[in-house]
């Protein structure tokens, strides 16, 4: 019988530092991408502004972190990445004779 072991690894070469990855947790570094809110919305419509990637107005910890600086929505309307490297390893226990 084969096992299955999957470990997750924080990819710490990948690490951008002009910081588009605001946070961290539990070894995976969490960015913030493209806008989604949809501002034609109140008129029936589906449009964009266009914005890319997620920069914070403020330092970590004010409530400029969680503004971007680019088009000023809340941080919740950028698509959020977590970026993890996940490592597999199957393997075979011996069998035990009882």
């Amino acid at each position: 019988m084969k096992k299955r072991q999957v470990v997750v690894k924080k990819d710490v070469s990948r690490r951008n530092s002009n910081s588009s990855t605001s946070s961290s947790s539990g070894g995976r570094m969490i960015g913030y991408g493209e806008c989604q809110k949809n501002h034609a919305a109140n008129i029936g419509g589906y449009a964009v502004d266009g914005c890319r990637e997620f920069m914070a107005c403020g330092r970590e910890g004010t409530s400029g972190a969680l503004t971007c600086a680019a088009c000023g929505c809340h941080r919740n309307f950028h698509r959020r990445e977590v970026e993890s490297t996940e490592v597999v390893c199957e393997y075979s226990p011996p069998n035990s004779n009882r």
